[in-house]
C-alpha cells in the first residue's frame, strides 16, 4: 500500500512546482470560501484590471506614457460605472415596479384565457386543473412579492457596502493596472525560478480566458443593445428592462436564451394579443437570437474556449450554485483553468514517467 502511494505521489507531486501548484490551488479555494466576501473588492479588481489590461497596451501603441494609458483607462471604468448608476439602473427600477404594479391585471388575464381552456380542450385540461395551475401561480408569486419587498427593507447595508465597493474598486484597479509588472516580479519571487506548468497555464488563460471574457462583454451589449433598440422601435412595454434581460441571458449557454423568451413572448401577448403587433416582435427577437449563435458567437469566440457543451452546463450549475450571478458570469474561464490545470498537470506528468523510463533504462 505505501509502495503504491509512493508511486501515485512521485507521479503526480515529483518536483517542487507540483507541490507549490497544488498548495497554491488548496490555498486560493481556501481563501475564497472562507473569507471571499471580505476579498470581493480586491477579487473584482484584480479581474477587472486583467480584462482591462487589453485597454491599457492599446493606449501605449497610441504614444501615450504608462501612467497617462492607465489613468484614461480608470477614468472610462469610472465613467461607465457612474452613467450606469444615475441613467441605466434607475430606468430599469421605474419598469420594474411599474411591471410589479400591473402583475395583478396580468394576472386576472391569464386566469381569463386559462378558464377558457377546459372550454375548448376538455380532453386534455379539467377545471381542476387550471383552478390549481392558478392559485399555484398566485402563492408562488406571492411569495415573490415579499421576496422584493424584503429585499428592499433588509439589504440596504449590502446596497451601502455597493456604493463603497464603486469608490474603492476603481482605486484597486488602477494600482493594480499601474504597478502590474510590480506585482507580478514580487509574485514569481515565491515561485521556482523554473515553472513550465505555471507558466504554460498563464499563456493558456491568457489567451483564452481574456479572449472569452471580454467577448462576452461585447456580446452582452451588442445583443442586449439590439434588443432594447428594436423592442423600443416596436412599441414594447418594458424596452430597456427586457433588453438588458435579453443582454444578461447570453451569461448562461443554451438555457438563458430560452428563459428569457418566456417574459419577452408573456409581455408582448398581453400588450397585444395574437397580431401583426405580437409577431413582428416574436420574429425579430428570433433573429436577433439566430444572428448571435451563428454570426456573433462564431466572430467574438471562434475556438477560444474549447470545452463540450455538457461541461459548459455542469459549469454553469456548479459555479452558479457556489456564487450567484459571479460565478455564472465566470463559470466558463474557471472551467476553462481547470482543464488548461489539468492538461500542464498531466504533460508534466508523462514527462516525468519518461524520464524516470530513462534512467530506469540507463539513456
Amino acid at each position: 500500500m505505501l509502495k503504491v502511494f509512493k508511486l501515485w505521489s512521485d507521479r503526480y507531486f515529483g518536483d517542487e512546482e507540483a507541490v507549490i501548484l497544488a498548495l497554491l490551488l488548496a490555498g486560493s479555494l481556501t481563501l475564497v470560501l472562507t473569507i471571499g466576501s471580505i476579498l470581493a473588492p480586491v477579487i473584482a479588481s484584480i479581474i477587472i484590471a486583467f480584462l482591462m489590461q487589453g485597454m491599457v497596451s492599446r493606449f501605449r501603441g497610441w504614444g501615450l506614457s504608462h501612467r497617462l494609458a492607465v489613468t484614461l483607462t480608470t477614468l472610462i471604468l469610472m465613467g461607465a460605472l457612474v452613467g450606469a448608476l444615475l441613467f441605466l439602473l434607475p430606468v430599469i427600477w421605474q419598469q420594474l415596479v411599474r411591471l410589479f404594479s400591473e402583475v395583478p391585471g396580468m394576472l386576472i388575464e391569464w386566469q381569463r384565457l386559462l378558464l377558457l381552456l377546459p372550454e375548448q380542450y376538455p380532453q386534455l385540461v379539467s377545471n381542476a386543473q387550471v383552478e390549481e395551475l392558478i392559485a399555484l401561480a398566485g402563492s408562488e408569486l406571492g411569495q415573490l412579492g415579499q421576496g422584493v419587498l424584503s429585499f428592499s427593507v433588509s439589504n440596504l447595508p449590502i446596497l451601502l457596502s455597493g456604493l463603497i465597493y464603486l469608490v474603492v474598486v476603481p482605486m484597486l484597479v488602477f494600482f493594480f493596472l499601474k504597478d502590474s509588472a510590480t506585482i507580478l516580479q514580487w509574485v514569481g519571487s515565491f515561485l521556482p525560478s523554473r515553472r513550465p506548468r505555471m507558466r504554460q497555464i498563464w499563456l493558456e488563460m491568457n489567451a483564452q480566458v481574456a479572449s472569452y471574457v471580454r467577448g462576452k462583454v461585447i456580446e452582452i451589449l451588442v445583443v442586449g443593445g439590439a434588443s432594447y433598440f428594436t423592442f423600443l422601435l416596436l412599441g414594447l412595454n418594458y424596452a430597456l428592462l427586457l433588453g438588458v434581460s435579453v443582454g444578461l441571458s447570453v451569461l448562461i449557454p443554451y438555457i438563458g436564451a430560452m428563459v428569457v423568451t418566456l417574459p419577452v413572448v408573456m409581455i408582448a401577448f398581453l400588450q397585444w394579443g395574437i397580431g401583426v403587433d405580437f409577431y413582428w416582435v416574436f420574429f425579430t427577437y428570433c433573429f436577433i437570437q439566430a444572428l448571435d449563435g451563428n454570426l456573433l458567437v462564431p466572430l467574438l469566440f471562434s475556438e477560444a474556449v474549447n470545452l463540450h457543451p455538457v461541461a459548459i452546463i455542469v459549469a454553469v450549475l456548479f459555479f452558479g450554485g457556489l456564487w450567484g450571478f459571479w460565478g455564472v458570469f465566470f463559470a466558463i474561464p474557471l472551467a476553462t483553468l481547470l482543464k488548461a490545470i489539468y492538461s500542464a498537470w498531466h504533460q508534466g506528468m508523462d514527462a516525468s514517467a519518461d524520464a524516470v523510463s530513462a534512467d530506469s533504462l540507463g539513456v
